[in-house]
């Protein structure tokens, strides 16, 4: 099976083109925008529509930074300091998630400060909305040609084409149209299990109420070892390569304390003698 030829650019109109990476974020902030309203309609939930509108603007925008500064700081110093306007450059692709979930938390940190609710108060509220938009991005990723896959011999595997930039990157001698074996298409799996698995796991927990940080716990636990697992499929950053004991990647070493804090959180919560939930949580 060969990659799919898809343009970057969906379509442009004199200097303004739109491209599939910004379509999937803002796919992923409406999707979140309206599963929040739908959390929202929920009876005691303690949250209005434009509450929800708030909290998203206040979650994109720390996103967004968050992900474009990890992605720099996390992935990619060299050529930062080489072009340090590539910082800019967010439509060339290059989003980290472990940064943007920081850039995230502080945003969401301040909406709770500025409307009288505590930090995991509003992480449960939201951490069931961010899943599908997870999903979308790492499909901007997929049309983009990015996170290119290990080598397999799976029927899932897909022939890459040379003139991806990603594929000059790991494979300088790839000089004819495709390469002459097939890689897993990494952005789908994750986009499959950061996406619909993990959405469905929070959105079940976040179905009845909780003590608070029980959801959030679970977002990040799960998130932490289903993106370590997928990472067994996803060839490293070129310039990383393995961290350690040549197989652990960056993304597996940034997701081994977000499993384990979820974890955490989980058993500290349900150790509460309070088993109420407070309002914005159900």
């Amino acid at each position: 099976m060969y990659y799919p030829a898809i343009d970057r650019i969906i379509f442009s109109i004199g200097p303004l083109a739109i491209r599939w990476y910004g379509l999937a974020y803002l796919c992923a902030f409406g999707m979140c925008w309206w599963l929040g309203k739908i959390r929202a309609s929920r009876p005691g939930s303690g949250w209005d529509a434009q509450a929800v509108s708030d909290v998203v603007f206040y979650g994109a925008v720390g996103a967004v930074l968050g992900g474009r500064l990890g992605y720099v700081f996390f992935y990619g110093v060299e050529q930062f300091l080489r072009d340090p306007l590539w910082l800019l450059r967010i439509w060339d692709g290059g989003m980290s998630f472990h940064g943007g979930l920081l850039g995230a938390l502080a945003a969401l940190w301040w909406y709770g400060r500025r409307t009288s609710r505590s930090l995991l108060q509003v992480s449960d509220f939201v951490t069931p909305l961010v899943p599908l938009g997870l999903g979308f991005g790492r499909l901007g990723n997929f049309a983009n040609t990015e996170l290119p896959g290990r080598a397999t011999d799976s029927v899932f595997g897909m022939i890459y084409p040379c003139a991806a930039d990603a594929i000059r990157a790991i494979n300088p001698l790839c000089t004819g149209q495709w390469e002459t074996f097939a890689r897993h298409p990494s952005p789908l799996y994750q986009a499959f299990t950061e996406g619909l698995v993990l959405f469905t796991v929070v959105w079940l927990v976040s179905m009845k109420p909780r003590r608070v940080g029980v959801v959030s716990g679970v977002f990040l636990g799960s998130y932490g070892g289903l993106r370590f697992f997928t990472e067994f499929f996803r060839l490293p950053d070129s310039h990383l390569g393995f961290i350690a004991f040549d197989w652990l990647t960056m993304g597996q070493l940034l997701s081994l304390p977000m499993l384990v804090a979820g974890i955490l959180m989980v058993f500290y919560a349900n150790r509460q003698s309070d088993p109420a939930s407070t309002p914005g949580t159900r």
